[in-house]
């Protein structure tokens, strides 16, 4: 079985705004945390076939979600493969783009090749809940790199 997540948001931020944070990993540090985990040495390499890696620190221990940028096209969309334990190690696709909608910004993340229903509600969960820890980090501050 191979399946499909996709979570959307309507943000009030530019795209490029928002498509920079995105790729920013001192403002991915402070939206990807969840309650009881950190990330902690996030890295970026923002070109096309670069690298990012996030080690997530939770009390049961510490994993990685990682993979590499297939897609980047400033504003509009990412594409990356990604890799943690919730896909079983295996290379999955996600696309994120960002379309404008008069003063705000439509964020959808569509997440494809998850290997099992453990996988798509696991990311189904996750991905919601950074989507809207996204929206609240950027809504908070008119930085787009608000974690420096």
């Amino acid at each position: 079985m191979t399946a499909v997540v996709t979570v959307s948001r309507r943000i009030a931020a530019s795209a490029e705004r928002l498509f920079d944070a995105w790729l920013d990993p001192k403002s991915l540090a402070v939206w990807m945390r969840r309650d009881g985990s950190a990330p902690s040495g996030a890295v970026a390499d923002r070109r096309v076939g670069g690298a990012f890696a996030i080690t997530m620190n939770d009390p049961g221990g510490s994993f990685v979600h990682a993979g590499n940028y297939t897609v980047i096209d400033r504003p509009h969309r990412l594409e990356f493969t990604w890799r943690s334990i919730a896909t079983h190690q295996l290379d999955s696709l996600v696309r994120v783009t960002f379309t404008p909608d008069g003063d705000a910004t439509v964020v959808e993340v569509r997440h494809e090749r998850l290997p099992d229903a453990e996988a798509v509600e696991r990311h189904t969960e996750g991905w919601t809940e950074i989507i809207d820890r996204y929206a609240r980090t950027l809504a908070g501050n008119g930085d787009a790199h608000a974690a420096r």
